[in-house]
């Protein structure tokens, strides 16, 4: 027998999901129409004048206004037919400087989208997809995301929250950023401890140049320069820090990464490791952001582990409990959680 208040909640739920499927389009076009930015310090406005002042036509713009109050992003008055775009959703929304800021996560999920049928043929044949066979928006849209997610946290909390690391950036270290995608965590930290000296390394020739434009824009050209490694075997040795940002996860054997942190971390040295939040049981981890993350890593992170041997497929939500195992087995004799809740920061030394 169907229980029909089940299926009515369910459908309701699945309905509420699709919604926002589509309202993730009309963030987007919002973010890049300059929409939102328009709108934020404005006050109340009609949707000629919203338009008029983002140069967008305005039966499109009056449409699109409805969208975001149907789907609470936008206020609406209704005895003035006007629409306000309150100071707090504009942190999020228009804001681009903001570590709340969310539009280009859109990216990401635009990217998948593009890349449906390459995950239908790893699903069937168990092959893997490297990152850099992924759509150009996965690139973009993921270091713009979390460029303002470390923007808000990686200085001010994250690195006080390590033992004795603020001191050593201070006096001037070698730091190896590995996996550093388009260098956003290397500039921050440069741009914070100029007395020392940064090396960003990914297998993504596209990111590291990227990353070279972006150190140079940022003032930092001369301090944190960027190269094609991999996680296994890049130069240099003597690193006071090394750091895995959101990326050991995605590597297809993070124990190797793992044990060259050892081989060329200074004896003082000390590891960061920042990956998503997860509880180490499945049963705990059944959220809205839980959910992001294993579908995430479901296309993205699971299959480009799988693309380099997949020796162990971490995925985004392995918990604390399988990352100290990875460094445990390289040979790491310390091992903590520094920093919770939206961010496992984790600290290992030897």
């Amino acid at each position: 027998m169907i229980d029909q208040a089940k299926l009515d909640n369910f459908l309701s739920r699945a309905v509420g999901d699709l919604s926002a499927g589509y309202g993730g389009v009309m963030v987007s076009l919002g973010a890049k129409l300059g929409l939102y930015k328009t709108m934020a310090g404005a006050g109340p406005l009609s949707a000629a004048e919203l338009a008029a002042r983002a140069g967008c036509a305005e039966r499109y713009v009056r449409e699109w206004l409805n969208a975001q109050v149907a789907g609470g992003y936008v206020d609406y008055h209704a005895v003035s037919g006007t629409y306000e775009l309150t100071p707090e959703h504009a942190m999020v929304l228009a804001d681009e400087e903001s570590p709340y800021f969310i539009p280009n996560a859109w990216h990401v999920p635009a990217s998948m989208w593009c890349d449906e049928e390459k995950a239908i043929d790893a699903f069937r044949t168990g092959k893997g997809v490297s990152w850099g066979e992924h759509d150009g928006r996965l690139y973009c849209g993921v270091a713009a995301f979390y460029r303002n997610a470390y923007k808000g946290s990686l200085v001010s909390q994250w690195l006080p929250a390590l033992e004795g690391v603020v001191a050593k950036l201070e006096a001037g270290i070698s730091v190896a950023d590995v996996g550093c995608g388009h260098g956003h965590s290397s500039i921050l930290m440069a741009q914070a401890f100029p007395r020392s000296r940064f090396r960003g390394f990914d297998t993504h020739p596209a990111s590291i140049e990227a990353a070279r434009r972006n150190a140079v824009a940022g003032g930092v050209g001369g301090r944190a320069a960027f190269e094609v490694a991999r996680a296994a075997d890049y130069p240099g040795r003597g690193y006071g820090l090394i750091c895995f940002f959101d990326c050991l996860h995605d590597m297809g054997d993070p124990v190797a990464a793992a044990r060259h942190a050892a081989e060329v971390l200074a004896p003082d040295g000390t590891v960061m490791l920042v990956e998503p939040f997860a509880n180490d049981r499945v049963e705990d981890n059944v959220s809205p952001v839980a959910r992001l993350y294993y579908a995430a890593s479901t296309t993205l992170c699971c299959a480009h582990a799988i693309s380099e041997g997949g020796h162990l497929v971490l995925g985004a939500q392995a918990g604390e409990a399988r990352l100290a195992e990875v460094f445990r087995k390289a040979g790491f004799t310390h091992f903590r959680r520094a920093e919770t809740p939206f961010n496992l920061i984790l600290e290992a030394r030897l």
